[in-house]
């Protein structure tokens, strides 16, 4: 079964949307470990607010730079969690039909690599909570952004997790992995 691993990068104050503040501290391990993610993975998951931003920034990034990720980004196979977005336009992009929790059981049962997902929202709580998420990985930030944190409140919703890896990076920068638990 293939994995579904959520990775957000998040400033000291969770605030993790328009994350520009990550450019200072992408450097040489952060790149290292970004593009092992993006080998790992054949397919992406994303919920509205993630896909608009990403089909708006992605495809205008140069391919032909391994620097850039663009090539993985504008080829792998998209899939949004959406009831509105009807006709998407960014390349092999397919919009999620009925029930998210036996869609995301669907694609995970698929032969393939892991399925990245990226930004934490109420997609990614459904899947915790439904216990389709294997991997969550924090990518905190030294910076202090203010304003509203994470991009939808997290309402009504608890989870546990076990650590299973921590990497400290020179920038500062500190990925912390984790894994559901599941309960009994």
């Amino acid at each position: 079964m293939r994995k579904l691993i959520n990775s957000t990068y998040i400033t000291l104050d969770g605030v993790i949307e328009n994350p520009v503040w990550t450019m200072p501290y992408f450097d040489e391990e952060a790149a290292s470990l970004a593009g092992a993610q993006t080998t790992e993975a054949d397919a992406m998951l994303m919920g509205r607010a993630t896909y608009d931003g990403f089909s708006a920034a992605w495809p205008n990034m140069d391919e032909s730079d391994p620097t850039t990720g663009a090539a993985f980004f504008n080829n792998v196979k998209k899939y949004v969690a959406s009831t509105t977005l009807t006709n998407p336009t960014w390349k092999n992009t397919e919009v999620l039909q009925g029930d998210l929790v036996e869609a995301v059981t669907a694609l995970k049962a698929q032969e393939g690599k892991n399925i990245i997902q990226y930004g934490f929202g109420s997609v990614t709580t459904e899947l915790i909570k439904a216990g389709l998420v294997d991997e969550v990985r924090f990518w905190i930030h030294p910076v202090l952004e203010g304003g509203a944190n994470l991009t939808v409140a997290l309402t009504d919703f608890k989870a546990s997790f076990d650590l299973v890896d921590t990497r400290v990076h020179k920038s500062g920068v500190i990925v912390a992995s984790y894994a559901p638990k599941t309960t009994a």
